[in-house]
């Protein structure tokens, strides 16, 4: 039986050959997926692949991009939004 920790759907298993020639299970965590536009569903460019946790642990200025709505939407998106704010 895994260790508690290892029983959840978030670890990849991959099963290796040992030396002896015994067969294991090896816990891995698998890759977060990329964060997307709120509107368009586009993946975000500027944004590490990280956990949050990891995330938080950056400092401000790699979090996301330093622009108006930077990690919310994509650059095309924000560019409608400030024409459609100019035109109103």
């Amino acid at each position: 039986m895994p260790a508690p920790r290892h029983r959840t759907r978030k670890m990849k298993k991959t099963k290796m050959k040992l030396p002896g020639g015994r067969t294991t299970t090896h816990y891995k965590k698998k890759k977060v997926r990329k964060s997307k536009c709120a509107n368009c569903r586009r993946f975000l460019s500027g944004i590490p692949r990280l956990l949050p946790t990891e995330i938080r642990k950056l400092p401000k200025t790699h979090r996301r991009p330093e622009r108006p709505y930077g990690g919310y939407l994509c650059h095309q998106c924000l560019q409608e939004l400030t024409k459609q704010a100019a035109r109103a």
